[in-house]
């Protein structure tokens, strides 16, 4: 009988170890002393939803509110802590017994402090990176079991550790800030030809994907990355999430999705959102239509899914002290759900920055979307959008001379024109290439274009933003698969006989430009007069295009031969910003240049000069 019992009660333990196991809790922890005192917590598991009574005794939190939902395996606590101090509190439901921490905030909201246009941002996606933890390549259990670099849309092998391990390359190289492709969970099975190696399928929010690290792997790189001076910039995503998430395979509500079961499919058109004579059935297709096949399209105009949305985000921002965020996908996503957000993050940390992407190629687009908007009724509260304009534009002129009217860089000029459309230039993103776009270099190795790309990209009135192996020459096309401008960089895997991370691992070409690179990057850094200068152009003359910057008795002139062939900069027309200077120096080379007479350029010719 004593036997008999004893099974009894390890039977019933088991049992009860089991149900709390099988209980998810979102977020698995808080933080005590926010301005917002409110917290959504979502509780996932077998018929939770039947739980009557929610209560707790813990000094200053009440339980303002219990939902049920369609679903019975959630139930969404909300709690206000207005009062609550940091410690662990008992949360009963019918009598049962859950423990919760709030935990003591690290730092208070104002002092996180975000990216700015001092910054450079650099991007890469960590699985094309470098290979620090093989172990990590495959993980049991989950249902992608293949890693094969010779595959281009399969997973690569990539991880945080493997970051770590180079970060004083980024310092070399002289970036301010790193920029990953999502790095949380994307627990999806693969066809051996495509995997969600990328991150934009989220299965979790709240989890790093084992094949890239831990959550403690992740925040412990960013405090690495803070020691060397770099920030860090999470990348996420609000308008979809993965078909293998658990809302998708038991949704919470009817309504939790738009259109369940792909039910209708996204046009990709982005301007009905902000056309003031768009129909409702071009705006439904733009925001309410799956990205994907494999991505349902979250209804953020659900209150329950924006307010865990928005939790998601501050938890990250606390947790891990993220240095910034880039939202993919923006416009996709409700408009007025995701100025919450952003009016939200705002109060709580009003010196943090997010960049939103805004993919259209029209700046009087972009602009509508930036905080402040006088060109939108719907303020956006975001503070930096992407020029998909300059980049567009850019990747034109590189193919063209540089004539007296629309060709060359005629077409940047016609695009920063438009700069009094931003309530704040300085904070706009602006970029040459990224992980969804060719490679500026496209199939070739020509650095000469490139070189006038970045000159400007690096002293324009912008945020810039670098992709990774650019520094080194790395190429490729879309024409194919997107993984061909994603590919690995050179001597971050195992086995790779070109190693790009060191001097020595280079080729001379590939020094060669990183070396030009590295040197303007270290002469930005720091430099006012480029991040808080006045912004003169010249409009192309002779196939010459000029952009100076000023401050406090301090000028940089970039100045750009649009033409195949040799020419000379006609000093006399930029002698409002020349003025009495005789001489300049070259700020990558250090050489003196002299300007007091017109100055020989060659073919193409790049130059980024200071007095």
């Amino acid at each position: 009988m004593k036997r008999l019992f004893i099974t009894f009660l390890f039977i019933l333990t088991m049992a009860m170890m089991n149900a709390a196991t099988a209980l998810r809790v979102d977020p698995a922890n808080w933080f005590a002393g926010m301005k917002d005192p409110s917290l959504q917590i979502m509780l996932y598991g077998k018929g939770i939803r039947d739980v009557r009574n929610v209560t707790t005794d813990y000094p200053g939190v009440k339980v303002d509110s219990v939902v049920r939902l369609d679903s019975p395996n959630y139930l969404f606590v909300y709690l206000n802590l207005k009062d609550a101090k940091a410690g662990e509190m008992t949360l009963r439901l019918d009598g049962k017994k859950i423990k919760y921490e709030l935990k003591e905030r690290q730092m208070p909201g104002e002092a996180h402090k975000g990216f700015t246009n001092a910054d450079v941002l650099y991007l890469l996606m960590p699985d094309r990176f470098a290979n620090g933890n093989p172990k990590n390549d495959v993980v049991k259990g989950m249902r992608d079991q293949l890693c094969d670099r010779t595959k281009p849309s399969l997973r690569h092998g990539g991880d945080l550790e493997g970051i770590r391990q180079h970060l004083d390359y980024f310092k070399q190289l002289g970036v301010t800030a790193l920029w990953f492709t999502p790095i949380l969970e994307n627990d999806c099975p693969t066809d051996g030809v495509n995997s969600s190696y990328h991150g934009y399928a989220t299965t979790d929010y709240y989890k790093v994907d084992a094949r890239f690290g831990s959550n403690d792997e992740y925040c412990n790189l960013i405090k690495d990355c803070h020691k060397k001076g770099l920030k860090v910039v999470m990348d996420m995503i609000f308008n979809h999430c993965s078909d293998y998430h658990i809302w998708n395979r038991d949704m919470p509500s009817k309504d939790w999705f738009n259109n369940p079961g792909y039910g209708l499919q996204t046009s990709y058109k982005l301007t009905p959102v902000l056309d003031p004579y768009a129909s409702k059935v071009d705006l439904a297709e733009t925001t309410d239509g799956w990205f994907v096949k494999s991505m349902p399209d979250l209804n953020q105009r659900n209150p329950h899914v924006i307010k865990y949305l928005i939790q998601n985000s501050e938890w990250w921002i606390e947790t891990a002290d993220i240095d910034g965020i880039r939202m993919d996908t923006y416009p996709y996503a409700d408009r007025k759900a995701m100025a919450q957000w952003m009016k939200t993050l705002d109060a709580e940390y009003p010196n943090f920055n997010t960049v939103g992407e805004t993919w259209v190629t029209e700046p009087q687009y972009t602009a509508s979307w930036q905080k402040d908007s006088k060109l939108s009724k719907v303020n956006s509260y975001l503070k930096t959008v992407m020029d998909f304009s300059f980049f567009d534009k850019l990747n034109q002129a590189k193919r063209e001379e540089t004539d007296g009217w629309w060709n060359g860089f005629n077409r940047i000029y016609n695009s920063l024109c438009y700069d009094y459309l931003y309530p704040n230039p300085s904070s706009v993103l602006a970029f040459i290439e990224n992980h969804d776009t060719d490679r500026f270099l496209g199939n070739t190795k020509d650095s000469t274009m490139l070189k006038q790309a970045l000159a400007l990209l690096l002293t324009i009135n912008r945020i810039p933003q670098l992709y990774y192996g650019t520094e080194v020459l790395m190429n490729g096309t879309k024409e194919v698969t997107d993984g061909y401008v994603r590919k690995d960089f050179p001597g971050g895997f195992a086995g790779d006989q070109h190693d790009c991370f060191t001097a020595e691992g280079r080729t001379k070409t590939e020094n060669e430009m990183f070396n030009w690179l590295s040197a303007l990057l270290h002469w930005r850094q720091g430099n006012e007069v480029i991040s808080k200068g006045s912004q003169t152009q010249f409009i192309p003359y002779n196939g010459v295009y000029v952009i100076a910057r000023q401050y406090d008795g301090k000028t940089v002139m970039t100045i750009l031969n649009g033409k195949r062939s040799d020419n000379v900069l006609d000093v006399a027309r930029y002698a409002e910003i020349i003025k009495d200077n005789k001489t300049a120096k070259d700020v990558v080379t250090g050489k003196t240049l002299d300007i007091s007479k017109n100055v020989p350029l060659t073919q193409r010719e790049s130059l980024v000069i200071e007095f």
